[in-house]
């Protein structure tokens, strides 16, 4: 693939593995439900977790991990070179679709998760020590609030910011920027019930 067609085509392909619904059916195979049908909604692994377990709710994180980081090598593995540093903002558009893919899946109505694994597996496989910055930072912060939605934004938003200090270091470039700040809007848009709740001081938190 090379060009625009060949970069429409990964772009769409990108979404496509974004919009896999592994969530749901990791909850199905582990306990018979349907997670749109339980908790927030979502098919993510914080609902997982609380619908399922731990173990369904570690394997959907690693899958929808796994749909970023796949989507994002997709371009290094077959998308042919044009002019220089092309493959690298092709590979943040496809990245970006992959985030869109998990919040809005076509295979499941268009519903989905907060993109918040989906985005981190992007990331890691563009910018890795941008991950490895931001992955322990929401952990502890999850860890110590009890909150996921606190820990995840927070990564989320500092995602950018990350990049950019990278980019000045030459460690991360400008496309991957682009995908951080792309995959934040995305996740922070998905996110903006989490949001409300934060702001009055009813967001539920883990344990509870």
């Amino acid at each position: 693939m090379t060009g625009i067609p060949g970069a429409a085509v990964l772009v769409l392909l990108g979404y496509l593995i974004g919009a896999l619904p592994f969530g749901l059916l990791v909850s199905r195979l582990a306990g018979g439900v349907d997670l749109r049908e339980h908790g927030s909604g979502r098919i993510g692994a914080t609902n997982a977790l609380r619908t399922v377990g731990l173990a369904g709710a570690v394997l959907t994180f690693l899958l929808d991990v796994g749909k970023g980081v796949v989507a994002v090598l997709m371009v290094g593995w077959l998308y042919v070179a044009g002019p220089p540093g092309l493959p690298a903002w092709v590979a943040a558009a496809v990245g970006i679709a992959a985030v869109a893919g998990h919040i809005r899946s076509v295979f499941i109505g268009f519903r989905g998760g907060r993109g918040v694994a989906t985005f981190a597996g992007t990331m890691l496989a563009t910018v890795p020590w941008a991950a490895a910055i931001l992955l322990p930072l929401g952990a502890l912060i999850v860890w110590r609030s009890r909150t996921v939605s606190l820990g995840s934004l927070t990564g989320v938003l500092l995602a950018p910011v990350v990049t950019v200090v990278l980019v000045l270091l030459g460690l991360a470039t400008w496309a991957a920027v682009a995908l951080a700040l792309g995959g934040a809007i995305l996740v922070t848009v998905a996110h903006r019930d989490n949001i409300a709740r934060l702001r009055t001081g009813t967001e539920r938190r883990l344990g509870r």
